[in-house]
């Protein structure tokens, strides 16, 4: 067994030699990206997909440590500004020639695509980019921000020729999507199949990979029946319930990592009216959900356990707060909530419900490991509290946008959602910006705060935080900020997820705390 509840170092299972492979790869994807457009959706297969085609100016590794991409070095200059030395002689796939342009144009696209669910304000805002040379860049903030690598570390560059300018469509049909990756674009045709070759003029260590195929497979069992049938070479997601037979199948290696992602719901903060909150009985009701005792109640009647143990096969972390043990601004003052339906109930009763009342929770079914599943048994546990829930799941192509702009003057749609958050900074301030800061487009805050939760103190606590330099007091920040939002229940955490790869027999791939299904990261054994 590979893992069954434990926090640890990443473990990977023995991988049995096999002869010389093709050097052609298939990579089966649970979740395929919504878009080729790397600035479209910050959402993890789409920031997966595009590192193949396309570079940052700080890479990430398997662990979320900064390595050098598109910049070389980077170091403040005075208290707010930094300055990257840009990498010479990076030609884009087009074979024009990468420089500050570049990054300047980026910096003015990412945060500003038409329809973005979910934006890159987060990393972006607050920032400004000076060209000082070709290959030389400086990045501005209002205050000390010393954690400009990594919001940088998150962001895609494109080209100021061919994609600054273009529209998401004009990615999806290849005519924008030119980097500087070490894969260069071929097809994409959604719901089937998307194809890349090989850049053998990339600036970096060439893949071994001449051509990747990435299919997506939805429906877990077919994912695994591909890999068996050497359909594909790699999957992504290995089922929960398959973990334990393939472990013993010596044709398939498996590979298995903690992750980033905390699984969480999302909850109406902002509407007296919420839409999908009513009586008992389906009458109108002054919505619930704002009062702390309600919030409290249904996160008690979430049996953190059952989840992990039973509908993850014991191959999660139950959460208490927005990052596992380990990250960056962590605290070590909050556990995971107890699993007290009586307690629930009288905390509902003396919040004035005694007979509850109902509620529906929207969430995908295609994007996060068994989430319609997940949504099955909160709604079964909140039911037996008295808060008759319905679950309402769908695609995550619908859902997003829905959760994210589906009501009146593009607000969020529902009131009560399951949705998951990987730090794509690899620290605490990416959920804290993004997830709890009051919705605040033009700061770039809240860009995924589905629930409008808002609360000054949270926002000036964490203002103090993002500029504070000395590191072991913005840890403490971060975390007091984390307290704050777990303590007021602004999202209910449930759990992180251990994310497993399958490969067939002579490979091997490398498991990443940020999920990501990385061609780079499969190689021969």
């Amino acid at each position: 067994m590979i893992y069954r509840s434990a926090l640890g170092a990443l473990v990977a299972s023995a991988i049995l030699a096999g002869p010389a492979l093709s050097e052609e790869l298939t990579i089966g994807l649970a979740s395929e990206p919504t878009a080729i457009d790397p600035h479209f959706h910050n959402l993890g297969p789409n920031n997966a997909f595009a590192r193949h085609v396309f570079d940052r100016l700080i890479l990430q590794n398997e662990l979320q440590q900064l390595e050098p991409g598109l910049a070389v070095s980077w170091k403040p200059i005075d208290d707010l500004t930094w300055e990257f030395k840009l990498r010479e002689g990076v030609k884009f796939h087009d074979g024009s020639d990468f420089t500050a342009d570049d990054v300047v144009c980026t910096w003015d696209r990412a945060p500003n695509v038409p329809n973005s669910p979910s934006s890159f304000a987060t990393y972006t805002k607050g920032k400004t980019v000076e060209k000082v040379d070709d290959y030389t860049v400086h990045f501005k903030s209002a205050a000390p921000y010393p954690l400009m690598a990594n919001d940088v570390s998150t962001v895609t560059i494109v080209s100021d020729e061919v994609g600054c300018g273009a529209t998401t469509a004009q990615y999806n049909d290849g005519t924008a999507a030119v980097g500087t990756g070490p894969f260069k674009f071929v097809s994409y045709k959604p719901g089937d199949s998307i194809v890349v070759e090989r850049n053998d003029d990339y600036w970096g260590e060439k893949p071994i990979w001449s051509k990747v195929t990435f299919k997506p497979i939805k429906s877990g069992p077919s994912r695994v029946a591909a890999l068996l049938a050497g359909d594909v070479d790699v999957i992504a997601s290995v089922p929960t319930t398959d973990v334990a037979t393939l472990e013993k199948n010596d044709k398939v290696s498996l590979s298995q990592g903690v992750s980033n992602r905390v699984i969480y719901l999302h909850l109406d903060h902002d509407r007296v009216d919420s839409p999908f909150v009513k009586a008992n009985g389906g009458g109108s009701i002054e919505n619930p959900l704002q009062k702390l005792e309600v919030r409290k109640a249904i996160s008690m009647a979430i049996n953190r356990d059952a989840i992990v143990d039973r509908v993850m096969e014991g191959i999660a972390i139950k959460a208490g707060q927005l990052l596992p043990e380990g990250f960056f601004g962590v605290s070590d003052n909050l556990e995971p909530v107890e699993y007290d339906a009586k307690g629930a109930k009288e905390m509902l009763a003396a919040a004035g419900y005694p007979d509850g009342f109902e509620l529906t929770i929207h969430g995908p079914n295609d994007r996060y490991i068994n989430d319609s599943k997940i949504a099955e048994a909160i709604g079964q546990m909140l039911t037996r509290i008295g808060i008759k829930t319905t679950v309402e799941t769908m695609p995550r192509s619908v859902y997003f946008g829905r959760a994210s702009k589906g009501g009146p003057n593009d607000t969020p749609e529902f009131s009560f959602i399951l949705v998951g958050w990987g730090a794509g900074s690899g620290e605490a301030s990416s959920p804290l910006k993004s997830l709890i800061a009051t919705h605040t487009p033009d700061k770039g805050w809240g860009s995924s705060n589905r629930g409008r939760y808002s609360n000054p103190e949270f926002d000036a606590l964490l203002e103090t935080a993002l500029s504070t330099v000395d590191d072991a007091k913005r840890q403490n920040l971060l975390a007091e900020a984390t307290e704050m939002a777990i303590e007021d229940v602004a999202i209910i955490p449930t759990h992180y997820q251990v994310s497993t790869w399958g490969t067939k027999k002579g490979l091997k791939y490398t498991a990443r705390t940020d999920e990501y299904t990385l061609a780079i990261g499969v190689g021969k054994e």
